[in-house]
């Protein structure tokens, strides 16, 4: 792994938006893939309380739409999210930052059925880092930088960084991490199974786009059924992994998409799947 010095610094943060406005987070939809990009440029994408009920409010909204088959989350060119918006957590006691339960939002991500695809260019960092790990890929920039340097602020992760990284990367680096605060370039992160894929920075968001098309190809229901299947596996023993496994292939059977994928194998086309 590469010593903190040779990672890149941080870009320098942009002067305030001019159109207050503007949206903190915005999308769009491109064919069967929406596209979700934090729009904070000023403070690195801070993930504020606002941010984060506007970026949940976007991901809800798209896995109700049968039109939407996968999502794309990417912070842009330059950052993906340098972390919480600290200025906003510093002031808070221990007392009023659980009746507020800034983080209470955050399980939310976990129940987004959807294919959802990190595109992650320059820092992702403390929040940003539990924010990409929430997604089910990430594609990194070669110059993109993982951590969770909460340590150094005298915390700990709060939106998952304890229990998402050990389920990647294993427990003993986990905790050499998130006791010094180390940061991961992306290539360590490959190797070590935090990303999917590296790729130059300019083509980040085209490779996680691909990856999402690929994806909306398939049918839509057998999609959702995988993911709440690895998920549920990772949380229970293998028995009960597999017992659930079998009741989702089964229930599979009573979907169009199943019929059409199994005529198009036997009649040697390409199969036209509609989500029903």
């Amino acid at each position: 792994m590469r010593s903190n010095k040779q990672l890149p610094s941080p870009p320098a943060a942009k002067a305030p938006r001019s159109d207050a406005s503007a949206p903190l987070v915005s999308g769009r939809v491109d064919g069967a893939v929406a596209v979700c990009t934090l729009n904070r440029p000023e403070v690195l994408n801070a993930l504020s309380e606002a941010v984060i009920v506007d970026l949940l409010a976007l991901l809800r909204g798209w896995d109700r739409d049968r039109a939407v088959r996968a999502v794309v989350l990417t912070g842009g060119p330059r950052v993906f999210a340098a972390g919480a918006d600290i200025k906003e957590m510093a002031p808070l006691s221990a007392a009023e930052i659980k009746r507020k339960d800034l983080l209470y939002s955050w399980r939310d991500f976990a129940k987004v059925s959807k294919p959802l695809i990190a595109a992650v260019n320059g820092w992702a960092l403390g929040g940003g880092c539990e924010l990409a790990m929430a997604c089910d890929l990430i594609v990194a920039a070669e110059d993109a930088v993982f951590g969770q340097p909460e340590i150094l602020l005298g915390v700990m992760p709060g939106a998952g960084g304890t229990q998402r990284l050990p389920r990647l990367i294993g427990r003993s680096r986990a905790l050499e991490l998130l006791w010094t605060g180390r940061r991961l370039d992306a290539r360590t992160a490959m190797d070590w199974g935090l990303v999917h894929k590296v790729v130059p920075p300019s083509l980040v968001l085209d490779e996680a786009m691909r990856l999402a098309r690929g994806i909306a190809e398939q049918a839509p229901e057998a999609a959702r059924a995988i993911k709440a299947s690895v998920d549920a596996g990772l949380d229970t023993s293998l028995l009960e992994g597999l017992a659930q496994e079998r009741q989702k292939f089964y229930a599979l059977f009573d979907t169009q998409d199943q019929k059409e994928g199994m005529a198009a194998f036997l009649e040697k086309r390409k199969p036209h799947f509609t989500g029903k």
